[in-house]
């Protein structure tokens, strides 16, 4: 009899197991100013993003944007240089700190020549929901660029994570703008490449 109860309660779990996720398709999404592409999956659904920010946002779903892929991009006012790391690693950090019930799980900061990115992964509260995010925020000359994975929940971000994931990899900033960070090029010094913080863990 527990022999019985045991298959039946295999055969459940197995038809209540979720597939993986498979790619079926790629596309590439080009800027229109031309400082970035990004692949994603070509059967996920592509958005603006809210408030006329200026970016793109990806989602698995064409009715629940909660889990996606986004990146968005914002004009600085000053040209960022390494210089400026710790400064902008304390500003961005006190900025995520007022999410409800913020969580760091790891943290990378790493600057090369004057290109400097800050590496998080998190969870937080939404509502009645935990959410969970990778997150690259880009200091590329006088731009902002900022990739951010987002799950619905951390069940949903574990779900997705391989795909999505391959996003970040294949995040591409034009040769033009590295050279704008590039130290000897810029008369800026010595080029820099530092992580002062340990490797993230997913």
């Amino acid at each position: 009899m527990m022999a019985i109860n045991s298959l039946v309660e295999s055969k459940e779990r197995s038809m209540t197991t979720r597939p993986t996720p498979k790619f079926t398709g790629i596309e590439t999404y080009p800027d229109r100013l031309g400082r970035y592409t990004i692949r994603f999956p070509s059967d996920w659904h592509r958005f603006d993003l809210d408030h006329g920010r200026d970016g793109v946002l990806m989602a698995p779903s064409a009715t629940n944007t909660a889990t996606y892929v986004a990146v968005w991009v914002d004009k600085l006012e000053f040209q960022a240089t390494a210089e400026d790391a710790d400064d902008l690693s304390e500003a961005f950090d006190k900025g995520l700190a007022q999410l409800p019930e913020l969580s760091i799980i790891a943290s990378e900061n790493l600057v090369v020549g004057n290109l400097v990115k800050l590496e998080r992964f998190y969870t937080f509260r939404d509502n009645d929901t935990i959410r969970k995010r990778k997150v690259w925020a880009m200091y590329v000359a006088d731009w902002l660029m900022v990739v951010t994975y987002q799950g619905e929940s951390v069940e949903e971000w574990e779900h997705w994570y391989a795909m999505a994931n391959q996003s970040f990899f294949h995040f591409v900033i034009p040769p033009e703008l590295f050279y704008a960070t590039d130290r000897d090029l810029n008369e800026k010094g010595t080029p820099v490449a530092r992580v002062p913080r340990g490797k993230p863990k997913n």
